[in-house]
């Protein structure tokens, strides 16, 4: 987390990690699609001959506060082959909390696996502590053959700490479930760090409906739940 008093600005970032291909820029690209204009940014993609990124994603999503401080949620994802190591640890560095992209099909488990061991290894070279820093973890490609059932997504909850998500990103299917989920564990460790309700006076019911009331929820399960945010009750453009 950046906080900035005298310019009064709050900068999160959320990073996308997991293999190659297993849905990451996918995920961005839905966010933005979903984002309202006027509070998103341009998506930056980089990609390789084959169609996979090879840098990182940034998409900053943006507001101000009813307080008057600007807050940018930056995503980013890193790129997935194994040559990329290095960036992927560099793209790491700060992250307030992190989306664990898995491919859902069983015959990706120990690549699955290998990619969470080499997220808990970057955690801690960057200084991370992987039992403090949140991580919610997204089974995706739900749809294909061979994807696990709801009952071993189940178990994958019980098992572990992280909150688990079910997608199909290509169909935008639990996308912005995943974003929820991410955005509300890191606003509730940097509160509890930075104490962000009190000090800069954001709650996280204000995070919260900032971000999700400038999103287009219809079809989700959390559509209902956030009221748009419209530019005329918008305060101060955030940017």
């Amino acid at each position: 987390m950046q906080l900035n008093h005298a310019q009064r600005e709050l900068t999160l970032k959320i990073v996308y990690y997991g293999p190659g291909l297993s849905g990451k820029t996918t995920n961005l690209r839905q966010l933005h699609a979903r984002a309202y204009p006027e509070v998103r940014g341009r998506l930056l993609t980089v990609d390789t001959h084959d169609d996979r990124t090879l840098f990182f994603d940034l998409l900053p999503v943006f507001f101000s506060t009813s307080s008057g401080f600007k807050v940018k949620v930056k995503l980013f994802t890193v790129p997935g082959q194994v040559i990329h190591n290095a960036t992927r640890r560099i793209v790491l560095q700060g992250a307030d909390a992190v989306v664990f992209i898995a491919d859902s099909r069983h015959s990706a488990t120990a690549e699955n696996n290998a990619y969470w061991r080499n997220l808990q290894d970057n955690m801690k070279e960057n200084g991370l502590d992987p039992a403090q820093v949140p991580v919610v973890i997204q089974f995706n490609k739900r749809d294909l053959p061979d994807a696990r059932t709801d009952a071993e997504l189940e178990e994958a909850r019980k098992r572990g700490g992280e909150a688990v998500v079910g997608a199909v990103a290509l169909k935008g299917e639990g996308v912005l479930e995943t974003f929820h989920a991410v955005a509300q564990a890191a606003y509730r460790r940097l509160d509890a760090r930075a104490h962000l309700a009190r000090n800069v006076g954001l709650t996280e019911a204000e995070f919260l409906s900032q971000v999700f009331g400038r999103m287009d929820l219809s079809g989700t399960a959390l559509a209902g739940r956030y009221a748009a945010v419209t530019r005329d009750e918008q305060v101060g453009g955030g940017r």
